[in-house]
């Protein structure tokens, strides 16, 4: 995998492309340029592929950072990706030959190619269903149910008929995610105080119960995903990829909150946090499992799970060849506060007063502490959709590697 997306801000859980400062990708002629016949790009999800959604709803918490400079540095400006530039939906738009994805509360924008429904800190469940855990969502109210309906209301407005509907998607690609993560962070967001401070993440991380809490949730988080991915298919969609979750263990905003909590917490032989990887892959199994249901109830679609997860443990375990920074480095947050091993405080998040910014993005993964680099969702474009880890492959790109057969 999503996600997922800090202290109050790690609900936006995780991980973007080229490792140099580039020109945004050409606003090519689809009529002329498109990929496998896929004219068309719908995505939903959080903060890993949102393009100017939150941006839009405005955030008063501390992910209004994520709407300015030093976001976007890499390009030149801000667009409302958490990143310092472009973000996987935008590389893969690239690849197909599309235009870049315009955020739907943009009304202004262009849709003609696909819209982007996707919104920072956004969960699978409703905020209500959540709240009836003793869960609260401080930033978006903007679930995968409301992006749902949103979804069907464009249809809706852009079509005259559910055949039309149906025409339309047939040349389309819907990106269901990554979506989830940020439940499960929400239940390690919960404030308790300690050493008069809020110090949400650190108190999870010793906290037996918060994981156990946080595992309840995944049957639910993954049924929202499958039950979202029915209607869409049902409405005539035949190519989706479902993403999984990263291995949130291995990202500086968790291994520092574990630092914090309990220096002895377990790693395994990648340095990560075996606990949040054990929820992580909790996650993925059980969606991977689902994503196997939906290809035998639809056979006449191609549904991928795409593996964010092995994706990552990739540029960990290959960063040099992949064009990073090794050693210490490689868990380092390039835009943080604190210092020390990963450059990264839960109460200051990359944009903050006295954060940051290190002297080249593209020799890092980690941006904030949560989210990639241009160079690392590059990375991971590259690892997902040409490399064999996003299967079984829903377009053909060149250089393509064959997917492994899937069941």
């Amino acid at each position: 995998m999503a996600l997922a997306l800090a202290g109050r801000l790690l609900m936006v859980l995780l991980l973007a492309g080229t490792g140099v400062a580039a020109p945004p990708p050409p606003q090519v002629s689809p009529s002329e340029a498109t990929v496998d016949s896929i004219t068309a790009i719908y995505n939903f999800g959080d903060s890993i592929s949102d393009t100017g959604n939150l941006l839009r709803e405005g955030d008063t918490g501390m992910l209004r950072y994520t709407t300015g400079l030093p976001y976007g540095v890499t390009i030149g400006r801000p667009t409302g990706g958490c990143s310092d530039g472009f973000l996987m939906i935008d590389f893969l738009a690239e690849d197909l030959g599309l235009p870049l994805l315009n955020p739907y509360l943009d009304r202004r924008a262009d849709f003609t190619h696909g819209v982007n429904f996707a919104v920072a800190g956004a969960t699978a469940l409703s905020t209500t269903a959540l709240a009836n855990r003793g869960l609260t969502v401080s930033h978006t109210n903007s679930s995968l149910g409301v992006q749902l309906r949103w979804f069907k209301e464009f249809m809706s407005s852009t079509t005259n008929s559910p055949r039309e509907i149906d025409k339309k998607l047939a040349s389309s690609l819907v990106m269901l995610g990554e979506i989830g993560g940020n439940d499960y962070n929400y239940v390690f967001l919960q404030p308790r105080r300690t050493n008069d401070r809020h110090d949400p993440i650190s108190n999870a991380t010793r906290s037996a119960e918060s994981l156990a809490h946080a595992l309840s949730l995944v049957p639910e988080v993954v049924q929202s995903v499958a039950d979202a991915a029915k209607e869409v298919l049902d409405m005539g969609a035949t190519r989706m990829v479902i993403p999984g979750n990263f291995p949130i263990g291995c990202m500086p905003s968790y291994l520092t909150a574990a630092t914090a909590s309990s220096p002895a917490s377990l790693r395994d032989g990648d340095g990560c946090l075996i606990s949040f990887n054990v929820l992580a892959r909790a996650h993925n199994e059980r969606l991977r499992r689902a994503v196997g249901e939906l290809r035998r109830s639809y056979p006449d679609a191609t549904v991928a799970y795409a593996d964010y997860f092995a994706a990552y443990l990739e540029i960990l375990r290959h960063a040099p060849r992949l064009g990073f920074e090794g050693g210490a480095a490689l868990r380092r947050a390039c835009c943080g506060a604190g210092g020390g091993e990963y450059n990264f405080d839960h109460n200051r998040l990359c944009g903050a007063p006295g954060t940051t910014v290190c002297a080249d993005p593209s020799r890092r993964p980690s941006w904030d502490g949560i989210h990639l680099t241009q160079h690392g969702y590059r990375v991971m474009t590259e690892l997902l959709y040409r490399r064999g880890l996003a299967c079984p492959a829903a377009v053909k790109l060149p250089r393509q590697k064959p997917c492994l057969p899937v069941s």
